[in-house]
């Protein structure tokens, strides 16, 4: 997939603006729990949690604060911030594998996800392959440590091809793209990336950002990435403008299509910045959809 010049501009707006947008995380502990895909073992890893301000720069600026505020008080919520959820998803037993989709914020901005990684039972070395869905830093800090190493000494990193051109061109990540090159290998847009994974284009929200599909034994899970992330408000309004979004009429399309196709299918899914641990089904609701979470 060719990436525009505008496209590539209009990120760098977007990434400036959340970069702006967002309040003082709060501190998270860790956190760990698994659920079983067939033979897979899924088990979402907390790395920290992100406080987004209802100020019509993040959620709905097509219709600003006071609709997203009225909205979240029919929900019984508090109007004037929403919160979400940062964290990844490793993946057990593909043979000869373990694998990390996405990193989180990274020890410098006090990620967890070390932490929760121990309470899995997994040391760093023993990860084999890291999946990137895109280069937001709230997904791809973790992967250097505090020094700018490979936080995971023996992985492969894998992310698609336009996404990897895409982290390049970001100053903020100019040391974590450094320090990780060496190992990073790219793949077209709906590549097969290892054994029962497969990649699946979500586009709008970054070049090439990608979701991954786990499958094992006739079930399967889909990690969405950023397609959407509120469980309340990009489901309950999946047509408002996000402020995180790159191109944002296209990250749109992708989230009102792709929200139809999970809920019409029932399809299991994991949302990273949904509330901890992030697995269950998008259903039908008034208005657009609801989260039914698999795990509380």
């Amino acid at each position: 997939m060719r990436t525009a010049p505008f496209f590539l501009a209009a990120v760098l707006a977007a990434s400036a603006t959340a970069a702006i947008a967002v309040q003082a995380p709060p501190p998270v502990a860790p956190e760990a729990r698994n659920v079983a895909l067939g033979a897979l073992t899924l088990t979402p890893v907390r790395d920290g949690a992100n406080i987004a301000p209802n100020d019509g720069k993040v959620f709905g600026l097509d219709v600003g604060p006071a609709a997203v505020a009225a909205f979240l008080r029919a929900k019984g919520l508090p109007t004037d911030a929403i919160p979400l959820n940062v964290g990844g998803l490793l993946v057990r037993g593909l043979p000869g594998r373990v694998v990390l989709i996405d990193t989180g914020n990274g020890p410098t901005k006090g990620g967890q996800l070390m932490a929760s990684l121990a309470r899995a039972g997994v040391a760093p070395g023993a990860v084999t392959d890291v999946l990137i869905t895109h280069g937001h830093g709230d997904h791809i800090g973790g992967l250097v440590d505090a020094a700018g190493r490979p936080a995971f000494p023996r992985a492969t990193i894998r992310m698609s091809a336009p996404e990897w051109a895409y982290v390049r061109t970001q100053g903020s990540s100019s040391a974590i793209a450094r320090g990780i090159a060496p190992r990073v290998r790219t793949f077209a847009p709906g590549a097969a990336v290892l054994p029962g994974i497969v990649a699946v284009p979500l586009r709008g929200h970054t070049p090439g950002h990608t979701g991954y599909r786990i499958s094992s034994r006739g079930r399967s899970l889909l990690d969405i990435g950023d397609t959407a992330h509120s469980s309340v408000v990009s489901l309950g309004h999946p047509e408002w403008t996000m402020g995180y979004d790159g191109n944002k009429p296209l990250a749109e399309r992708t989230r009102v299509a792709e929200l139809a196709r999970i809920a019409g299918t029932g399809m299991l899914i994991f949302a990273p910045h949904f509330p901890y641990p992030g697995i269950g089904r998008v259903v039908r609701s008034r208005p657009g959809y609801a989260w039914q979470p698999a795990l509380r």
